[in-house]
């Protein structure tokens, strides 16, 4: 069984961004040209867009044998016990009960996640963290795969 999740931005940031862009530019086109406003705002419009995007292009994967949450990639024969987490049980492990060598594949949007257990005796690493929306889903995935 193979999973894949692109976790995006939400549409409610798309909107504030748009907000916000909107009152640079009105507070621009007061103090400079028409010309120039449009031009400062078109570029920071610009970077928003492409940090949003940029920011969005967070993969969650279980394919050819790796577990892969973003950029970081972890075979499965290391997957230990897989605990899917709701919005407070994530809050917490995230925040108060979080192990510092743990590595987090977190997004601020996205409130539920799953604990994936390591199991490599060489890596320091006690477990992942990956922001999900589907916790159940993906952690089915990885007991499907490791259960071959």
């Amino acid at each position: 069984m193979e999973y894949t999740e692109r976790l995006f931005v939400p549409l409610r940031w798309w909107v504030q961004a748009t907000m916000l862009v909107a009152t640079f530019w009105l507070a621009l086109v007061v103090a400079v040209p028409l010309l120039a406003a449009n031009l400062i705002v078109g570029a920071m419009a610009a970077l928003v867009a492409a940090a949003f995007v940029r920011f969005g292009a967070f993969r969650v994967e279980v394919v050819d044998g790796q577990l892969r949450a973003g950029r970081a990639h972890l075979p499965l024969t290391y997957v230990g016990e897989v605990t899917p987490l709701d919005k407070e049980q994530t809050r917490l492990l995230a925040g108060r009960d979080a192990n510092a060598r743990a590595h987090l594949a977190m997004r601020p949007y996205v409130k539920r996640s799953v604990r994936v257990e390591i199991t490599d005796p060489a890596d320091p690493t006690p477990y992942w963290l990956i922001s999900t929306r589907r916790p159940k889903q993906l952690a089915a995935a990885l007991a499907g795969r490791l259960a071959r």
